[in-house]
Parts: structure tokens; C-alpha cells; sequence
């Protein structure tokens, strides 16, 4: 009976071990697909270099986490993406301005994140020249997240799985705010947005063309829209006042260089996704596209720094917006919108 139970023990422990291994077998997933940073084909030589910031799948992972965790904001409520949105582009969708802690709400629309990496400036006054420290706007704005970078490492360093994910990534126990800041770039610089079908039609790929609709609307769109919305980011990265106050309650531009010439200038923004990336202007005041055309159309207030090329406006008759805005649906890229890469969860 004893050699019995004994025999029956060795059984029971054998089994119990070839399941062990077989588990932790299965558990060593298989490489995972390296993340990259791609460069559509019909797109420049970036500006950011991320030969000085490698990236890396552990990187990655560790800027997302960061960009998703509200319990970095003053109140623990708002995250970047709380503002940025992925449905919407990395925008703010429904929000005239953005939303931060306490209800509070700042003076300027959150702009989408996508194509950073080609950016030499940032924000709608160009007021940050880097990408790395783009950031810290939002973190220490008392209408954004309310917080200074000191006290966010500090939770990281404290807060697991943080300081693994610090290590995985960087190869230190250290955290400082140069690393922190170079994991958000490993995220947001490879947000990459070039394959609508605007991109696809221009790259001659197989079986896409645009409709007579959507190319009459082509046609138009260079005609009466590329001098600020240059091909293919659909924006020069210039400063222009574009008529929307006699006399504009915000100073732009200027704030940030002092020259008059550049009050109530904001950078032109990309038209990419522009179908999900309402309201608009650097005030949100538009919410629809209709809106904005006819801002264009009869809506230009003759402001002293007014873009010369909008002196006279942008006359559309009604089939001419249709053909307009046909067009610029095509510059959606749903890939990029629903890449469940670049999603919370």
C-alpha cells in the first residue's frame, strides 16, 4: 500500500512537472514583431533622428503606458490621451479647447498627433522646437495636466511596473526626466499617418483611384488651397493670419517671437484626417467643414495681418464645396485611426 502511494505521489509530481514546462513553454511567446518607424514612400526625409533615442518594442510600451496613465495629471483625471484621442486622430473630438484638471479649460483646440517626426516646430504658436521636450507644455500647463516633471518621476520610481519598464528600455535603474521624455517620443514619433487613399492614389498603387467627385475636388483643392496646405503633410508648418477676427483676442504667434507682424498668426495646421479632427482652428470655433468653407467663402474679417493670398477669399459654389470636401475624406487613414497598436488596451 505505502510503495502503491508512493508510486502514485511520483505520478502525480512527474505529471505536475511536464505541465510546468509545457505552460512556461507556452508562455515564451515568440520574438514580437519589431515596432519601426516607417516612412510612407511619398513622404520626405523626416526631422527627428531616432538614432540618439533607438527605438525599441520595451520603449514603446513604456511611452504608451506613460501617454494613457491619468494618474500622472495634478487631480489623477487627465492623461495625453485624454486629449488625444485615437478615433479622432490623436485630437480632440467635440471640444472647441482642451479639457485638463479640475474642468479646467484652456484657450487653444488640441491638435491631432500624427507625422511629428516632420515637425521643426510645435503647437500652434511654434513655441517648442523639439519633439522630445513637446511634452512638458501639457504637464506643467495649470489647464492641461497641472503638474511638474519632478513629481512625475518621482511617481514613476515609485510605481511599479514603472522601474522594470525603465530598465527593459533603457538598460539603468535611473529615472530622470530625459528618459521619461524620450519613451513618450518612442510612442508619439511613430505615429505615422500616410496611407489614406489619397495616399494610395498618389503612390499609383493597384486597383485605387479617386472618383470624378473626388478629382474634381483634387483639382480644386491646388488650385484654391495648396499655397498653405502643401502636399503631402497638407500644410507648409508656416504662421498666417487667416482672417477669422478684425482684431484677435489671442496674440499667436507673437507671443512667442514679439514681432507685431506675427499677432494672431497660428500655424497652418495638416488637413490629414481632417474628417475626424473637428472642431476647428487653433479656437475650435468651427465644428463642421461647412462652417469653415464659408469662413472662407464670405466669412474673412480684413485683420491688419491678414495672409495677402486670403485678401479676396476663397469663392466655392455649392457643387464646387461637395467636390471640395470629397476630396478631403480621402486624406482619412483609417489604418492609422484604428490601429489597435496605438490604443489604450
Amino acid at each position: 500500500m505505502i510503495r502503491k502511494s508512493i508510486v502514485f505521489v511520483v505520478l502525480i509530481v512527474s505529471i505536475a512537472l511536464m505541465y510546468a514546462c509545457s505552460k512556461n513553454e507556452e508562455e515564451i511567446k515568440p520574438e514580437e514583431k519589431p515596432v519601426t518607424f516607417s516612412i510612407p514612400a511619398n513622404f520626405p526625409t523626416p526631422a527627428y533622428n531616432f538614432e540618439q533615442n533607438k527605438l525599441s518594442n520595451a520603449g514603446f510600451a513604456l511611452g504608451k503606458k506613460i501617454f494613457y496613465d491619468a494618474r500622472l495629471s495634478a487631480d489623477k483625471s487627465v492623461s495625453c490621451g485624454s486629449c488625444h484621442q485615437q478615433f479622432a486622430a490623436f485630437a480632440n473630438l467635440d471640444h472647441k479647447v482642451s479639457h485638463g484638471v479640475n474642468n479646467c479649460q484652456g484657450k487653444r483646440n488640441a491638435p491631432p498627433l500624427f507625422n511629428l517626426a516632420w515637425q521643426k516646430a510645435f503647437f500652434w504658436d511654434g513655441g517648442v522646437k523639439n519633439l522630445e521636450t513637446s511634452p512638458l507644455n501639457a504637464i506643467t500647463d495649470a489647464c492641461e495636466m497641472g503638474t511638474d516633471i519632478q513629481t512625475i518621476v518621482t511617481f514613476l520610481k515609485t510605481t511599479a511596473p514603472y522601474p522594470a519598464m525603465f530598465k527593459q528600455t533603457f538598460g539603468t535603474d535611473e529615472i530622470n526626466s530625459q528618459l521619461l521624455l524620450k519613451s513618450l517620443t518612442q510612442f508619439t514619433g511613430v505615429l505615422v499617418s500616410g496611407n489614406s487613399k489619397y495616399d494610395q492614389v498618389i503612390r499609383k498603387e493597384a486597383g485605387v483611384s479617386f472618383t470624378v467627385e473626388e478629382q474634381s475636388g483634387y483639382t480644386l483643392f491646388k488650385e484654391k488651397c495648396s499655397s498653405c496646405h502643401a502636399e503631402p503633410f497638407f500644410t507648409d508648418f508656416s504662421y498666417r493670419n487667416n482672417g477669422l477676427d478684425l482684431v484677435s483676442s489671442d496674440e499667436g504667434r507673437s507671443h512667442i517671437t514679439g514681432v507685431q507682424t506675427d499677432f494672431g498668426t497660428f500655424r497652418i495646421p495638416s488637413l490629414r484626417n481632417i474628417e475626424y479632427t473637428g472642431p476647428y482652428m487653433h479656437d475650435g470655433r468651427f465644428y463642421n467643414l461647412d462652417e469653415v468653407l464659408e469662413h472662407y467663402d464670405s466669412g474673412i474679417k480684413a485683420n491688419k495681418n491678414l495672409d495677402p493670398s486670403l485678401k479676396n477669399g476663397i469663392q466655392l459654389n455649392s457643387a464646387e464645396r461637395i467636390q471640395i470636401k470629397a476630396f478631403l475624406k480621402t486624406l482619412t487613414d483609417n489604418e492609422f485611426i484604428k490601429n489597435k497598436l496605438y490604443s489604450e488596451s
